[in-house]
């Protein structure tokens, strides 16, 4: 058994009752042992001690909607809406991917997640074994799942829906149990109302979760009514989406009744502000939401979307913009914010002991670097940890009580190498354009 203790820390715990302790934590393994002011045992009984000082532990981040591989198209196409973005630079681009395009480019997102605090995330894309195998030798957390678009010949969506299927079986739990997994419908707009209905059966057949994009774009609604006499979410009801656990991506364009139907099945919400606001998708009604009910986390998008993976920036303009466009400045506070970067979003994906520091849950987190300016004076750490902090203020990030990364430096991964592939890949795709 593994002992390790971490004393003089600053760990914000996500308990409403202590939500900023002082003092020391002890990991056994891959669960947190103690958290409080004193020290449990004596230092000489740990393996492993840490001096905490000047560091703030909290959990790690938790990123629900994610296309890791497309980080090889970070930069390609911009500022566009999304329908062309998709349809004149990312679709022709991506049908050129190859299963090692989709490796390094997976890698270079998991590099960047894990240096910037990032410590789970959903992953809806193709080749999904790269992925998987690139989260098992990273030592992250990950949500996977085969995204199947339906635009195509029935034998065609037959085979993906087995690949999607056959991902699944070999994968959920996997890892030490890093990795689960679900079914994913791209979209309502991709996927035929038959089609979908066949990916629902099939997520009740595994006992798995179902993940798709819903709602992102005011076209994309109008779409769906002008096609299927219906707005995106009670189209999805009808189709039978929602009798599975289900997370859907975006939601930004909602009526009261979506939303009570929302809540009626108890669908999560991945909420992608830095997205939707580049892509001029619209801002979500995340106020409306939490107050009805429904679970809302957080997402970054793929990082062509974005650009970048940095969910403290997420957590940020979660707290700000619904401010701004509610005129409410308690809309979203920064505690609200936190939770759904954090505890929230495992939640969101039925992760029940990842999400916080507290006693019996696993030792996923992280510690910032607080002897730094912007961190002056030492008032309010949850205030800073949204307000103030960026990826880049990552030290140390554990994950399943491992060090994965140590005083910003990956100790599972070749950061060179990464860098120097993914660059490669992203030559070889556009030299074919």
């Amino acid at each position: 058994m593994s002992k390790i203790i971490i004393t003089n820390g600053v760990f914000i715990t996500m308990d409403e009752q202590q939500p900023v302790v002082q003092g020391c934590m002890a990991i056994e393994n891959d669960r947190i042992a103690y958290i409080g002011g004193e020290l449990p045992h004596p230092l000489e009984s740990y393996d492993v001690r840490i001096d905490g000082s000047n560091k703030l532990y909290m959990p790690g981040l938790v990123n629900t909607h994610n296309h890791a591989a497309m980080s090889l198209l970070r930069g390609y196409g911009d500022d566009l809406a999304l329908q062309v973005w998709l349809q004149e630079k990312m679709w022709p681009m991506e049908g050129k991917f190859t299963a090692r395009d989709v490796r390094w480019g997976s890698l270079l997102s998991i590099l960047e997640m894990l240096k910037g605090g990032t410590t789970t995330f959903v992953d809806m894309y193709d080749h999904m074994n790269e992925v998987a195998q690139v989260v098992e030798e990273s030592g992250m957390r990950a949500c996977l799942t085969r995204g199947v678009i339906g635009l195509c010949p029935p034998e065609v969506q037959n085979a993906k829906l087995a690949e999607a299927r056959q991902f699944a079986i070999d994968w959920h739990g996997k890892a030490n149990g890093r990795i689960t997994a679900m079914m994913s419908p791209h979209a309502p707009y991709t996927c035929p109302p038959d089609y979908i209905e066949k990916i629902v059966q099939a997520a009740h057949d595994l006992q798995l979760p179902l993940h798709t994009h819903m709602s992102e774009t005011a076209r994309e609604v109008q779409d769906n009514v002008d096609q299927y006499g219906a707005r995106p979410v009670a189209h999805l009801a009808k189709l039978g989406l929602f009798s599975r656990p289900a997370l859907v991506a975006h939601a930004v364009h909602l009526t009261d009744e979506e939303i009570d139907i929302l809540k009626q099945y108890d669908v999560r919400v991945s909420h992608n502000p830095g997205s939707n606001l580049k892509l001029a998708s619209g801002v979500a009604r995340v106020p409306d939401l939490m107050r009805q009910g429904v679970l809302v986390s957080l997402g970054t998008d793929g990082p062509a979307s974005n650009n970048n993976l940095d969910m403290f920036e997420e957590m940020r303009l979660a707290a700000l913009i619904h401010k701004g466009v509610s005129g409410d400045p308690v809309a979203v506070p920064a505690e609200a914010a936190l939770r759904m970067g954090t505890l929230d979003g495992a939640r969101s994906i039925w992760l029940d002991d990842v999400g916080a520091l507290q006693t019996g849950m696993k030792a996923d987190f992280i510690a910032l670097n607080i002897d730094q300016p912007h961190f002056f004076p030492k008032t309010n750490f949850i205030s800073h940890a949204i307000y103030s902090t960026s990826a880049k203020d990552v030290a140390d990030v554990w994950v399943n009580g491992s060090m994965i990364v140590k005083n910003g430096q990956c100790l599972t991964l070749d950061e060179e190498k990464i860098l120097f592939e993914a660059q490669r890949c992203f030559e070889r795709l556009v030299g074919q354009a």
